[in-house]
């Protein structure tokens, strides 16, 4: 047999009954809302756990990560936020992931997918041993400029090769396994993970994979040409992209947030990160609610809208979603 996979849940766990002693509070304070909730959550805390602390600010959470050593490292994070706070919190703590909670303040939440309004039921599932595990797959980027040092970074949503804002399309060369697919004459290139699948992939066309599923999405941006469709990839697969011609300024970015420059013959290469992200869920949690509700899908007749929008405040007894 191989190597048991790295994405399965024999990989890990999530945390045990009492397990969690020191729990991080990320709070992104431009969200209506997060302010209201943390004065309930940080005395709901501070009763069961031994130590609670709050950041306010994500933009220091790298810092944070760097310099608190092994012995400030918590047990458990607790995003209030959307997913580009959360987004901020695994790059933070990539290296040395974190068990993560994200309870959603945010517009889509395919991330943070727990409710606002069932924040006190999901944190008490976690605390007592019963959270539900649901760990991301990630990509590793390794990118070669001949300008700048090599970088390695992680991605859990996408990586994303594309041209300035004001200049022409760009030509990127992709390669699997050392076999050259395509050279796309398009205004860029994402590479996506399940998780990323709803992200910036979704909107270029790309497919909606289930998050608990394996594998990358390759997805043109406007590409020039019709027969240019995303294709999805072997988890495993070794990905190269080079940029071939660009008329501008080119971007490596990483998760909407790491971005780096990158000139013409500059390479990326792609493969699985042997550590998936620990999110963690809540055990009511239907991945296709919140498709429906985000993505504006038709709903039954018995099924309003209103319903949707009074679950997500917590209102509404049943099961809540969230890729």
């Amino acid at each position: 047999m191989g190597a048991p996979d790295p994405c399965s849940p024999a990989a890990g766990a999530p945390p045990a009954a009492g397990a969690v002693r020191r729990v991080l509070v990320v709070a992104n304070p431009a969200k209506p809302g997060v302010g209201d909730l943390l004065e309930v959550l940080e005395p709901w805390l501070a009763g069961r756990v031994e130590h609670v602390e709050v950041a306010r600010d994500p933009r220091r959470l790298a810092a944070r990560a760097r310099e608190g050593g092994a012995a400030a490292r918590p047990d458990l994070v607790v995003v209030l936020g959307g997913d580009g706070t959360l987004l901020g919190v695994v790059r933070a703590f990539g290296h040395d992931p974190v068990p993560t909670l994200g309870i959603n303040f945010g517009r889509v939440g395919f991330l943070a997918g727990t409710p606002a309004g069932h924040w006190e039921e999901a944190l008490a599932d976690v605390l007592a041993g019963r959270g539900e595990l649901d760990p991301r797959m990630r990509l590793e980027a390794h990118i070669h400029a001949a300008r700048a040092e090599p970088v390695v970074t992680a991605a859990l949503n996408d990586v994303v090769v594309a041209r300035g804002l004001h200049q022409g399309m760009m030509v990127v060369s992709l390669s699997v396994g050392g076999a050259w697919v395509a050279d796309y004459r398009a205004d860029g290139l994402i590479v996506a993970t399940p998780s990323g699948s709803t992200a910036h992939s979704l909107s270029a066309g790309g497919p909606v994979l289930a998050p608990s599923m394996l594998g990358l999405v390759v997805t043109p941006i406007c590409p020039l040409g019709l027969s240019y469709r995303p294709i999805v990839l072997h988890p495993d697969s070794d990905v190269e992209l080079t940029v071939r011609s660009a008329s501008g300024v080119t971007t490596l970015t990483v998760d909407g947030q790491g971005f780096y420059p990158l000139d013409i013959g500059d390479r990326v290469e792609l493969r699985r990160h042997a550590v998936p992200y620990p999110l963690l869920g809540w055990r009511k949690l239907d991945p296709y609610r919140r498709l429906r509700s985000r993505l504006g899908w038709s709903r039954r007749v018995e099924r309003g809208e209103d319903e949707e929008r009074s679950f997500e405040r917590g209102s509404v007894d049943g099961e809540a979603g969230g890729l």
